[in-house]
């Protein structure tokens, strides 16, 4: 199946390369990478060459998420296109193949899969991420809740609907939202995992969330998030966050940055909605709360993961 990967990327050199190795192991073989670069200083654009990519620029100063997705799209000679992280790389080589079979569907229109953090996340990461991508696939999901992280889509449909150039950030989420509009369906698929690697500060989790609600209270005016929404959002996930952490018998490592954590996630939010108002509450219940989970619930595949060279990330 003739596909398009889309990658974005800043200075992204100690990740991106496990990418573009997971990427040669697929069993998808016909397959054009396009790297979208936004003003890299190291070596971020050589060794996508070296993978043979086509590099795109776009000026650091004219850098927005929509922005550069659509430079990207636009180079596209596949009618499906997948969206990658620079920092993200996949578990298993048919982590393509599982992530375009929906497009047989004709009414599907953007598929996004699995995400899991490495050993070095935080801990509240790691419960978001079990949060927002379970392992149960779902090949009609109610909500537009998509990630482009991880993510493809139809280039047909983007032609008649590009990225909102103008957003904070939550471009995918706007997208998948106009593809529900249309009648199309927004699929989940929990075997096409990838390992998402994020290592923010403080204030890097703060403007992470705070932009995203931004975003969120553009494409949902109706969105709202007060001061009793932060106090009784933090406090309970940071109960969750410490209660699994304990079970878990990582609290000890863990417990400093729950609270950080989980402090700036709402905190950012908080700031960036600004406005009281409603939103959805399936939309709530994705991005914001807390569920229980079990250690043991992930699903071991009888597919043999993808055994990396230390030297290609983390």
């Amino acid at each position: 199946m003739n596909c398009s990967i889309i990658i974005r990327a800043y200075n992204e050199e100690k990740y991106i390369g496990r990418l573009l190795e997971g990427i040669k192991q697929q069993t998808v073989k016909d397959v054009e990478v396009i790297l979208v670069d936004s003003g890299s200083t190291d070596s971020t654009v050589a060794i996508a060459e070296s993978y043979g990519a086509k590099v795109v620029h776009i000026p650091s100063a004219e850098f927005t998420f929509g922005r550069s997705l659509n430079f990207g799209v636009r180079e596209a000679r596949g009618e499906l296109v997948v969206i990658a992280s620079a920092h993200v790389y996949p578990v298993y080589p048919d982590w393509l193949e599982t992530l375009l079979r929906p497009f047989q569907n004709q009414q599907v229109a953007l598929t996004y899969g699995k995400q899991r953090g490495y050993e070095g996340s935080k801990y509240s990461e790691h419960q978001i991420f079990h949060q927002w991508y379970p392992d149960a696939s779902n090949l009609d999901q109610v909500t537009a809740f998509c990630n482009n992280a991880n993510s493809a889509i139809r280039k047909s449909l983007w032609e008649q609907h590009p990225y909102d150039e103008t957003l904070t950030g939550l471009e995918d989420l706007e997208w998948g939202k106009w593809a529900k509009a249309q009648g199309h369906k927004i699929a989940y698929i929990a075997e096409a995992e990838i390992v998402h690697i994020h290592n923010e500060t403080p204030r890097g989790v703060y403007n992470r969330y705070r932009r995203e609600a931004m975003a969120l209270r553009r494409i949902y005016p109706e969105a709202h998030f007060n001061l009793y929404d932060f106090f009784r959002l933090t406090i309970t996930n940071i109960l969750s966050d410490l209660w699994h952490a304990a079970r878990e018998r990582v609290l000890l490592k863990s417990f400093a940055s729950i609270f950080w954590f989980r402090f700036m996630q709402f905190h950012g939010t908080r700031i960036g909605h600004r406005e009281t108002s409603l939103v959805t509450p399936q939309l709530r219940e994705t991005f914001y709360y807390a569920r229980e989970r079990r250690k043991k619930e992930e699903k071991k595949r009888d597919v043999e993961p993808i055994r990396y060279n230390s030297g290609n990330g983390e």
